[in-house]
């Protein structure tokens, strides 16, 4: 196994906390202005993260380590401290605009005159984001001088969910193995863990699973007195952060571990074994999270087993939390494929919305559904669920999935964060226009307890974290868009590109471009209109589209000689298109109306069926494809360009995924256009070859 220091200096292992020394110009100003000296005067374990952060920031960006001050004399330096802990930080500051920041929140304010920059919040946690936000200035070559800000996250849960399994594998995994566990065992060098908590707290991530949410006994053990202190070590690490531990947990736990004979949640003595088992947690780590859950989906027990429903089972594991402030974090996963599908009224699209539905307002409040951002499963293209526009009493969070698993799964450049914007800006209309998914995750449109954004994390042993270079840009992108969702798709990939790449004009101008391109790309070679699913069967890569779990029926495009796509109207098909509030269930219902791009999700129409750009259905399948090719073999060129702007480590990286990308759209190309010509009988146009 590689050691510590010799991983660390791998290139793309610093990710886009690299901190590349400033120009000789820049690095005397900041030292002369502000740079020479840090003013902490309490003692506060995440200010002192936040110190330590900022020093050895400094000290990589101007070459000289800033000197750690208790007293200032008026010398320039820069402050940290809580408003009620610091005199000089709440000095700094009116009584109003100490307000304005919540927990989590801060305020910088440069002052030039003084020769001070200060950094203050309620509580450390919000010094710490303060200290990355100026740090992130300084890497972007934002301008300090005369800097007030006052920023808050919008969103109160910012978590990432680990998919990692107690023999080191994971779960949907395209990085390499866990920096968790190996071979059933807890890691006992936490090095790679703690620098895993620098990047998730540097963009704002507040909490993390750090096991499947499909668990299995040897991940059911770690609630056990044997892992316990070991899980401790851990949640220390990201305590330090600001970072909350939670623990995926079987429902069955109370058998396999508890001795019961049942998991039954109205049975007394199942309550009782999960209060006391809590109450153990808690003992061993004070600042627990809470429990995350998967059950009753894809084979996973649950209260249905008793006869019981969701807010059964969550409720019972929230009266477990409640007294030590815990949350239960409530999948939304669940669907049922036990009917025949070839039926074409059976629809899995229905499934979270017609089993969640009915038991809106009966969660604790301790309770949150987290609910993916489709109703499907982190397709390319489908619709945003109707969940988000449903449940005005219950808690919600939107889950997205950073890790790649039906977009290229880290081989392939798919930057993500256009697609998650368009979620989070669907207008639910579920109190009149402007009724949009942020504003139910963020609590403000009905008003409740909790709420926020989780990812499925892409993360493995990789050198470079992501198996994929550029894909680190999911990750920081999951993290700033969590905190602040009206960022722009565009600003954070400008963002993430200069703190990963520098200032070199060209190579950001190439990679932001190559970002906002790459999720139309990857669509434009990949499954066709929302259709979805067009992958080989168990591990999802590479196209095979009667390959699905249930092609056998054509589950997921019922593509025949007639047409292509799937009816979930209420006229003639699912009624799926009805889960939505007017306008836009009217909208989904109507042939004509419905986005191009997702025509083929709810309607089943001919292939000679002329979109709203003019071309036939299978015409748009024939350019698409071969358009995507060529697109994704652009994207190489334009990386080519770069030789020698960026390091060769990191250079040859990214050179080799997008090469095997380039000669992966062919395949995809041909397969797919091989397959609808063989259906249609219609060819194509334009006289290409379709084998």
């Amino acid at each position: 196994m590689t050691d510590y220091a010799t991983l660390s200096a791998e290139p793309g292992y610093a990710a886009w906390l690299g901190r590349e020394r400033l120009t000789d110009s820049a690095r005397l100003a900041l030292k002369a202005t502000w740079g020479q000296a840090l003013h902490v005067a309490e003692d506060d374990p995440h200010i002192e993260t936040a110190a330590a952060e900022l020093a050895d920031g400094l000290t990589k960006l101007m070459g000289e380590r800033p000197a750690r001050i208790r007293a200032s004399d008026g010398a320039p330096c820069i402050v940290l401290g809580t408003f009620g802990g610091s005199a000089k930080a709440a000095a700094a500051f009116h009584a109003a605009e100490r307000a304005a920041v919540g927990d989590e929140g801060y305020r910088v304010r440069v002052r030039e005159d003084g020769g001070r920059i200060t950094i203050a919040g309620a509580t450390g946690r919000g010094v710490l984001y303060g200290v990355f936000r100026l740090l992130r200035m300084i890497g972007t070559g934002a301008a300090l001088a005369g800097a007030d800000l006052c920023e808050n996250p919008a969103n109160e849960l910012r978590m990432i969910n680990q998919w990692d399994n107690a023999d080191g594998s994971v779960e949907r995994g395209y990085a390499g193995r866990s920096i968790f566990y190996r071979d059933g065992e807890i890691v006992r060098d936490l090095s790679r863990i703690r620098d895993y908590a620098r990047l998730l707290a540097s963009v704002g991530v507040n909490a993390i699973a750090i096991n499947n949410v499909n668990v299995h006994r040897p991940e059911t053990l770690f609630m056990t007195e044997r892992c316990l202190p070991r899980i401790a070590r851990i949640a220390d690490v990201f305590g330090a952060y600001g970072i909350r531990l939670f623990l995926s947990v079987n429902y069955a736990a109370p058998i396999e571990i508890g001795g019961l004979s049942a998991a039954d949640p109205l049975d007394p003595e199942v309550r009782a074994w999960w209060r006391a088992k809590t109450e153990e947690i808690y003992r061993s780590m004070p600042d627990f999270g809470g429990y995350l859950v998967k059950a009753d989906s894809e084979f996973r027990p649950g209260p249905f087993t008793y006869g019981r429903d969701h807010a059964d089972g969550a409720n019972m594991l929230a009266e477990a939390l409640q007294p030590f402030g815990g949350l239960v974090i409530w999948r939304c996963f669940v669907y049922n494929c036990k009917q025949d599908w070839r039926d074409r009224k059976t629809d899995r699209a229905r499934a979270a919305f017609d089993h969640f539905t009915p038991l809106d307002g009966r969660f604790r409040d301790n309770v949150v559904l987290q609910v993916k951002n489709g109703p499907m499963d982190f397709q390319v293209r489908e619709p945003v669920s109707p969940l988000f526009g449903a449940m005005a009493h219950t808690n919600l969070a939107i889950e997205f999935q950073a890790t790649q698993e039906y977009t290229g799964q880290q081989r392939h450049l798919c930057y993500l964060v256009p697609q998650w914007k368009e979620a989070l800006d669907f207008d639910t209309r579920a109190r009149g226009a402007g009724s949009t998914v942020k504003r139910v995750v963020d609590r403000s449109l009905f008003g409740t307890r909790h709420g926020g954004f989780a990812a499925v994390s892409n993360i493995g042993d990789d050198a470079n974290w992501t198996g994929h270079l550029l894909a680190q840009a999911n990750l920081y992108g999951f993290g700033r868009l969590a905190w602040d969702p009206e960022l722009s798709a565009e600003g954070i990939a400008e963002e993430w590109t200069r703190l990963t790449f520098g200032a070199d004009d060209l190579v950001v101008r190439t990679v932001r471009a190559m970002l906002l391109d790459s999720w139309s790309i990857y669509e434009s070679y990949t499954a066709p209109l929302g259709v979805g699913w067009m992958v080989k069967p168990n591990h999802h890569y590479g196209p095979d589209v009667d390959g699905y779990e249930y092609s056998m029926w054509g589950t997921y495009h019922f593509a025949d000689r007639d047409g292509i796509g799937v009816d979930r109207t209420a006229a003639t098909g699912t009624g799926y298109a009805r889960q939505y509030r007017e306008p836009n269930a009217s909208q989904y219902e109507s042939l004509e109306r419905t986005p191009d791009e997702l025509l083929l999700f709810f309607h089943h129409v001919p292939y000679t069926y002329r979109l709203k750009s003019g071309k036939t259905v299978i015409q748009h399948i024939y350019d698409s494809r071969f358009e995507g090719a060529e697109r994704a073999e652009a994207l190489l060129d334009s990386w080519t360009r770069l030789e020698r702007r960026v390091d060769d480590g990191r250079y040859a990286q990214v050179k080799a995924r997008l090469e095997e990308q380039a000669v992966h759209a062919k395949e995809w190309r041909d397969v797919l256009n091989a397959y609808f010509w063989r259906k249609s009988g219609i060819p194509d146009t334009r006289g290409r070859v379709i084998y």
